[in-house]
């Protein structure tokens, strides 16, 4: 096959001009996608102590520019309860983050009607991967469906499009709203009670999307579920000098990973909540009026707050002097386990790997990551090709790999802070409620960052009551532990009641 199509293209050659045979090869390029196409197939499930029949439709859907041409093919899984009107039926419309990372976290995490099989804490066990139905899935609850931004998965520019198309805050979130609002003319779900789920950057996305579909296209939704959430960039630059939002936002979340990890000395080794709690008031208080003060600080004033960021961290005074007390997330996870030899999880901060690898490598590998990144990569290719009959050759992109770099520009003019969106698309839409989900040994996302968004976003009193916080004692994905797992699907099925 390779030498006819050498030959052919010999042939043309000789007969046409260097343009000419510059477009044919540019013609005769492999499109992985030359037509949309779905696949449909037909499942049940045990969730919620029922049998839920069910639809599955994966395939991809073309996105298309303001002169109706074809920009970029969108990979999808949707999920559609059968015996089920439409019109009532709520639908969910889910992604994770990065930038770059496909659905596969919540698809086959969370809340699709197959989950990953890990041991009761969420650690992997020996390959080959196993999957099971989920019975703490939301199909119950809503139809879902399962969205791979450009980058990522099985979705790539297509045509008229190139990556500078999609990877940026504002290009992504116009992108995925328009996959949005294609699917649901096409699905005739427009009446359907909606919703959005994101993790991580998906929370970002999410939060423009709600304001974005809301002032350009009159879509009301009635739930955010924000897992995982990050709204304002600004609370994890810890390279700003004159900044204190990253490390006083940060630091209860060392106090959660040094409890677990049992470096705290008594009394705060007591208690998670209670030490958490300290470290609330400690980082809001004290602790900020030190960094405020900077070279002002007194030198006694200064070891004694150094002290105590030892107390709430389990690192030594003399780190925390040597750092300024200003203590980073790659100080504290080098050093909090260092006397054992090991380095702690950033998704995670439960996962440990050998520190010597750790700081060898290059780059920082982080162990939470490694644990889930073979397991949920072979489950899902196993599960899209035998049991949902989706066959492709192409590479599917779990996290980076199509994803090389992202536009920030307009996103930095804005103070690096979607919030303010957020904000907007709830005083449009005041009936829309905010669900947020916290992990306590997440570093990616911290929870007390996250808090702090909230609290300064400055809501009416009205629509404070809209926003629910939820916290779970795992990581970023806090759902691979089977207790928070639980836990997350009681506390969105009462979010749901509470949206509807």
């Amino acid at each position: 096959m390779k030498q006819l199509a050498y030959s052919a293209l010999l042939a043309v050659s000789l007969s046409f001009s260097p343009l000419a045979l510059a477009e044919d090869k540019k013609e005769s390029t492999p499109n992985p996608y030359p037509e949309e196409k779905t696949i449909v197939t037909e499942h049940s499930a045990e969730i919620g102590n029922k049998t839920i029949k069910y639809k599955a439709t994966t395939g991809n859907s073309f996105v298309y520019n303001d002169s109706n041409e074809v920009i970029g093919s969108i990979f999808f899984t949707a999920y559609t309860k059968k015996g089920t009107n439409s019109k009532n039926r709520p639908i969910t419309f889910a992604y994770n983050g990065g930038p770059g990372s496909a659905s596969v976290w919540l698809h086959m995490g969370a809340l699709g009607p197959k989950r990953v099989v890990m041991d009761k804490e969420g650690f992997p066990l020996k390959p080959p991967f196993d999957l099971i139905d989920n019975e703490y899935s939301i199909l119950d609850l809503t139809d879902i469906v399962f969205i791979d931004p450009v980058g990522t998965g099985y979705s790539r520019p297509h045509d008229k499009g190139t990556a500078k198309d999609f990877h940026g805050v504002w290009e992504d979130i116009e992108t995925v709203s328009e996959f949005i609002r294609l699917y649901m003319t096409r699905n005739e779900r427009w009446s359907s009670p909606k919703f959005l789920a994101g993790e991580s950057y998906g929370t970002t996305r999410s939060a423009g999307i709600a304001y974005h579909m809301g002032q350009n296209h009159g879509v009301y939704f009635n739930g955010v579920m924000l897992i995982s959430s990050v709204l304002d960039f600004r609370l994890d630059d810890f390279s700003d000098r004159n900044g204190i939002l990253a490390p006083v936002t940060m630091l209860p979340s060392y106090t959660a990973a040094a409890w677990y990890h049992k470096k705290l000395n008594a009394p705060l080794d007591a208690n998670l909540q209670n030490s958490i709690e300290q470290a609330k008031e400690f980082a809001m208080n004290d602790y900020a009026l030190a960094l405020l003060q900077g070279d002002e600080l007194e030198s006694r004033r200064k070891m004694a707050i150094a002290e105590r960021v030892a107390d709430f961290t389990g690192l030594s005074v003399d780190l925390v002097m040597e750092k300024d007390l200003r203590i980073t997330l790659n100080d504290f996870l080098h050093n909090v386990k260092r006397k054992e030899g090991e380095t702690i999880g950033r998704l995670d901060s439960r996962f440990t790997t050998p520190e010597l690898d750790a700081m060898n490598k290059r780059g920082y590998r982080d162990p939470s990551y490694m644990a889930i990144h073979g397991t949920y990569t072979e489950t899902l290719m196993t599960y899209l090709s035998t049991e949902l009959n989706y066959k492709s050759d192409l590479p599917y992109h779990i996290l980076g790999g199509g994803v090389k770099s992202w536009n920030y520009e307009d996103f930095n003019r804005q103070s690096n802070d979607i919030s303010d969106k957020l904000t907007s698309a709830m005083l449009r839409n005041p009936d829309m409620q905010v669900y947020v989900g916290n992990g306590y040994y997440d570093f990616a996302t911290p929870f007390f960052a996250t808090e702090y968004t909230f609290s300064h976003m400055g809501l009416p009193k009205s629509l404070k009551d809209n926003v629910h916080m939820y916290y779970y004692e795992s990581g970023h994905m806090m759902y691979i532990r089977e207790f928070d797992l639980i836990k997350l699907k009681k506390d969105l099925a009462e979010f749901f009641k509470k949206s509807l």
